[in-house]
């Protein structure tokens, strides 16, 4: 009824019936229809936040390297690490992707090299590609203290010192956990973890606390307070332009910090104390994560283990100086503004360190197939004669499709440096198509 009614007023503007259908929509927007008018105008102020266009590029980035190492997971998985191209076209449901693999393989030669067998198109990981993965196993190798020590905090943050297993499968990769963590690390440590199952249920088995360790339970804002000798209390960072964002931040900030490790029992749900310890467990858990954010709806899962509120979304967006949340790919994901100068994390784990080098290696493939094909399309364009083009600038594009050809077509050749950076900034534009 609305919905024709808007058509009806726009087009008769200027006429009495017009003027009749808006006065009748306005009316019952305000009156008979204000709850649900009020949703209308909650939904789309509830998450207006002012674009950063740093953090914004920082969430763009590695969108591509996602997709590529979840197809670098499933290659591994197959026997003999190789997968037909008919099997990751299966897959392409699942990593919300569209059009045919083999075409997305193809611009990835460095990291992925498709072949033929039995007339059939298969895949597996280029040689350089597979130093990689060596090199980040050996690194999850060396770092399973830090793995296990992660695992204790978020324990000791829960309501009841367990999480349910599926649950923490979903954010694993996020603190950086091996895909295997349940058989790899939990069983090394029978001092601090213990695999339970109080339902019978499959679904229901969680990882349990052992035991207590008040070493562990300090929170990232303790030890900055603690290094420089002063209280806990949360940074801002925000623009000093920003005035009002700033203002409510300090009177935030003024009430005594409360640790996420301690329990909530003495607090009042919808208190001050109550969101002062939600936030600094927010704050917590994304100092835990390797890229310093997370999705909310990840996070929401996990309401009731940390005691989060039904409208975390909300509690988030006021502390706009601590938090930033952006709705970029139609995923709502909230990072640790202190965790980034400008688009670049200020700290990087090892493992993001060697999972950088994977994401200049596909650059890298992803470079040679676009300038290959662009060269092809300005030959296509010259023969066909819809453009011109001076001899030397002919004898160049041939030149240039030619080395590429001699080199396997799919590496092509080494070109200036300051080019190549002009083209990844284009290519990684979000205005790109």
């Amino acid at each position: 009824l609305i919905t024709w009614c808007i058509k009806r007023m726009y087009s008769r503007r200027n006429s009495n019936v017009g003027k009749n259908l808006r006065n009748f929509v306005y009316w019952n927007l305000n009156m008979s229809f204000a709850p649900f008018g009020y949703h209308i105008r909650k939904k789309f102020s509830l998450w207006s936040m002012k674009k950063d266009p740093d953090l914004e590029s920082a969430l763009s980035r590695n969108r591509r390297w996602i997709v590529n190492n979840q197809i670098k997971n499933i290659i591994l998985r197959c026997p003999s690490e190789v997968a037909s191209v008919k099997f990751i076209q299966k897959k392409f449901k699942t990593l919300d992707l569209q059009g045919k693999a083999l075409n997305w393989l193809k611009k990835y030669p460095c990291c992925f090299e498709v072949f033929f067998d039995n007339d059939e198109q298969y895949c597996r990981l280029t040689k350089r590609m597979m130093v990689l993965v060596e090199e980040e196993e050996s690194l999850k190798d060396v770092q399973e203290p830090v793995f296990a020590e992660r695992l204790v905090k978020l324990l000791m943050m829960s309501s009841n010192q367990r999480l349910n297993v599926m649950k923490l499968n979903e954010l694993k990769r996020n603190f950086g956990f091996p895909d295997d963590y349940l058989l790899r690390i939990v069983p090394k440590y029978p001092e601090l973890f213990r695999v339970v199952n109080y339902t019978g249920r499959r679904s229901s088995m969680e990882i349990e606390l052992a035991s207590w360790n008040p070493d562990l339970a300090v929170s990232a804002i303790e030890k900055v307070a603690l290094r420089e000798g002063r209280d806990p209390r949360f940074s801002c960072s925000l623009p000093f332009s920003w005035v009002k964002s700033r203002q409510r931040f300090e009177e935030f900030n003024s009430t005594p910090y409360i640790s996420p490790y301690i329990g909530t029992g003495d607090l009042v749900e919808g208190s001050k104390e109550m969101d002062k310890r939600t936030i600094g467990l927010v704050h917590e858990l994304l100092s835990l994560t390797l890229w310093k954010k997370m999705s909310i709806l990840k996070l929401g899962h996990f309401r009731k283990e940390f005691c989060l509120p039904e409208k975390l979304n909300v509690s988030l967006l006021k502390h706009a100086g601590i938090f930033y949340v952006s709705n970029k790919y139609q995923i709502y994901t909230v990072l640790l503004r202190e965790g980034y100068n400008g688009s670049e994390l200020i700290y990087k784990d090892p493992l993001v360190t060697v999972k950088d080098k994977f994401g200049e290696l596909m650059q890298e493939g992803l470079h040679e197939y676009n300038r290959r094909h662009y060269l092809l399309n300005l030959e296509k364009k010259r023969k066909k004669g819809m453009i011109t083009s001076r001899p030397e600038t002919r004898n160049y594009l041939r030149n240039e499709m030619f080395e590429q050809e001699d080199q396997g077509g799919d590496h092509g050749g080494i070109f200036d440096p300051e080019e190549r950076k002009r083209f990844y900034k284009i290519l990684f534009d979000d205005n790109a198509p």
